[in-house]
């Protein structure tokens, strides 16, 4: 989970995306091939193309508020944006292929759940998030059921948003499942 200076999460898939982007910003300029910058320009999402500029110039705003970016004025009129060492932390958390779940000093006794329904012709995204799942510790309770015991909520949008799979998939928070003692034994609870 990731907070900003003022102690709040961001949640939002939208900020975590520009995040990103700023990130693959910074991936471009230290590329210097042609064929690894295309490459990485090619790997944007489409749904980096449609934000709305103005909300994007707002997310901006908002993380130099949070020392994610550095933000510089230069004479010509335009804005140079680099990303802070706060902020390269920040999105290095939500980077598909580095995403880490924190794990709290102590367990609040509640359990996570990710349910997905994903149709077939997605089957590409439904893999990569079951592959994902496990990779980050989850559990398959049964199949498309996984369950985890720590605050993941922002970690698993940002999955769902990221494989483009949320109207498939739903994540709640329960206690006191059967079988909870095979469960903590699992987990070493």
């Amino acid at each position: 989970m990731s907070k900003n200076s003022s102690g709040k999460r961001i949640q939002s898939p939208v900020k975590q995306k520009v995040l990103l982007l700023l990130m693959t910003g910074l991936d471009i300029s230290l590329n210097r091939t042609g064929k690894r910058q295309v490459k990485i320009i090619s790997s944007i999402p489409k749904e980096f193309k449609s934000i709305d500029r103005q909300y994007l110039y707002r997310l901006l705003r908002e993380f130099h508020h949070d020392r994610l970016v550095d933000w510089k004025e230069k004479n010509d009129g335009s804005i140079l944006l680099t990303l802070s060492e706060k902020g390269k932390t920040t999105t290095n958390k939500f980077y598909p292929d580095r995403l880490i779940i924190t794990t709290p000093k102590s367990w609040d006794k509640k359990w996570r759940i990710v349910i997905y329904d994903i149709p077939h012709k997605k089957r590409t995204a439904r893999d990569a998030l079951r592959r994902k799942l496990q990779e980050l510790g989850f559990k398959e309770w049964q199949k498309s059921v996984f369950i985890y015991p720590y605050p993941c909520q922002d970690e698993i949008n940002f999955i769902i948003e990221f494989f483009d799979v949320r109207p498939y998939v739903r994540y709640a928070e329960l206690i006191n499942p059967t079988n909870e003692a095979e469960l903590k034994l699992h987990f070493k609870l």
